[in-house]
């Protein structure tokens, strides 16, 4: 980085560099802007290894209240109905706005966007690119954008670490890379961060999303809503890759049903089958599993022959495992994939500090409720990238004065991904949660490099314990029903750690509010 650090003083600085980034930084301009990455754009990014599409109403059966209808019955009762319906109605222009970036989506012989089906969803509405390379294809054209854009300067290589904030208001971002630490003043500050799935032993997510933006943010004081729901997907390639390889639920959409290792099929009793929403499916799933089954997709008949060229990075990566899909069932388990909880924001990406907003997974917007349904997630992200950006434009830029730049371990999630495998999975109960919180507490009291990553999982272990029922992705054998009211959650940093502390001391956190 050859340019003088004062020089960026003052921009609107966007920590992340995936769609939500990307797409808040092209919507300032021509704002001077920022963008710290944490690697080379396009890297070790859940954006780019996304293979499902972008939702939303373009069929002439179709309408946004159906696509509400679906997204609330996925939500499972904690959807916002006015934030879901909002982004919904806004999808098809949004995605009509990454064409017009050079995303190129695919299209029948006479040009209108092909729709594929996907579970929950009751009509076809997914829009992909070049098949199951969806994310790659939108990350390869907002790239080329940002980089033709004078008005962005992109630090790749640079990874945020701690926000300066004074009188619950942001001040900055220390930061540290090649270079060593550094401190860029700023009074606002875009969180576009991604997921958590790097705290996962199975997970489809690069290793690199372990919710760093989560511990920004918490750190600074921020509200986190939600946080206990966290969607597996139901069908990732069971073998030892890790992180695991995603089969897509369009291919599920396309016909392929699944079956155990008899050769039967096992879903006859869930509504749906097949295109069941993912929380209940992945249960279903796991618990065929837990009895001791093996779990297949098969592909054979349908889409058969066509497997490769609908889906070109999933058949690619099942010919790496010896596995023809044309031919061969294809082995699969459930791996974390998403989260649904987040920085709690309003409808234009504000959070609980002042200069401070959040964009795509680490927001928690309302969209997804208790458990998201099918491509929702890069079509919150395009959408509200715009809302977050006017909010940002719209915030008086003020300069800030130059801070020594402290100096902040690397974070390094590997000693908390046990932990939370084992007690946060598809299905939970009381007594290993509050383990979890137990062995949490010491690391996120710490100073070590997991610090970070043992403060996300505390909050969302204490999360899931003070949530007494089964709702959505959220699943406890000993609440195994819906409490009668639904109600999203809110935590903090603090709360989460005296909680932690008062289970060192008392049996349970029953009625603690």
């Amino acid at each position: 980085m050859s340019a003088d650090i004062r020089s960026f003083f003052g921009r609107p600085i966007i920590v992340g560099g995936g769609i939500a980034g990307l797409m808040t930084a092209l919507q300032l301009a021509p704002e001077p802007v920022l963008l710290l990455s944490r690697t080379l754009l396009g890297a070790d990014n859940s954006s780019t290894w996304a293979q499902g599409g972008l939702a939303a109403s373009f069929g002439e059966d179709d309408d946004p209240e159906l696509h509400l209808a679906d997204t609330l019955a996925a939500g499972d009762g904690l959807c916002d109905t006015d934030v879901a319906s909002r982004i919904l109605q806004a999808a098809p222009k949004a995605i009509e706005g990454l064409a017009g970036f050079g995303v190129p989506f695919d299209r029948t012989s006479k040009g209108s966007l092909c729709l594929g089906l996907e579970a929950a969803h009751s009509r076809r509405r997914i829009v992909h690119a070049h098949g199951d390379g969806t994310g790659r294809e939108i990350m390869r054209a907002l790239i080329a954008a940002v980089r033709s854009t004078p008005s962005i300067v992109v630090v790749e290589g640079m990874e945020a670490r701690r926000l300066a904030v004074r009188e619950n208001a942001i001040r900055g971002v220390w930061a540290s890379g090649s270079i060593g630490p550094v401190f860029f003043g700023s009074r606002r500050v875009v969180l576009a961060t991604g997921g958590i799935g790097g705290l996962f032993l199975d997970t489809t997510n690069p290793w690199g999303s372990c919710g760093q933006g989560l511990a920004l943010a918490a750190r600074a004081g921020a509200v986190l809503a939600d946080l206990e729901f966290i969607q597996f997907h139901p069908t990732a390639l069971d073998g030892p890759e890790r992180p695991m390889v995603l089969v897509s639920e369009a291919v599920r959409g396309e016909g392929a049903a699944l079956i155990d290792e008899t050769g039967q099929a096992f879903l006859q009793s869930v509504p749906g089958a097949e295109l069941a929403p993912r929380d209940v499916l992945a249960r279903a799933v796991w618990n065929h599993l837990a009895n001791g089954h093996r779990v297949f997709l098969d592909a054979r008949q349908r889409p058969g022959p066509e497997f490769a060229r609908h889906f070109p990075t999933i058949a690619s990566a099942c010919r790496g495992a010896g596995i023809n899909p044309a031919r061969d069932l294809i082995p699969i388990r459930p791996a974390q994939h998403y989260h649904m909880g987040g920085v709690a924001v309003d409808g234009s990406g504000r959070t609980s500090v002042k200069g401070l907003w959040a964009c795509g997974e680490v927001a928690s917007t309302g969209l997804h409720g208790a458990n998201r349904l099918a491509s929702n997630s890069l079509t919150e992200a395009v959408v509200c990238a715009r809302w977050v950006a006017e909010s940002v434009a719209g915030t008086p830029a003020r300069r800030t004065k130059p801070a020594f730049a402290d100096v902040y371990p690397s974070p390094a999630p590997t000693p908390v991904r046990v932990f939370l495998s084992r007690a946060l999975g598809i299905v939970r109960d009381g007594e290993g949660l509050k383990a979890a919180a137990r062995a949490l507490l010491p690391l996120a009291e710490s100073k070590d490099a997991a610090s970070d990553a043992a403060a996300v999982g505390l909050m969302i272990a204490v999360a899931a314990l003070l949530r007494q029922e089964s709702r959505g992705a959220h699943y406890r054998t000993d609440f195994p029903h819906h409490a009668t009211v639904a109600r999203r959650s809110e935590i903090t940093l603090e709360a989460a750690l005296a909680a932690a502390r008062e289970l060192g001391n008392s049996p349970s956190l029953e009625g603690a509010k």
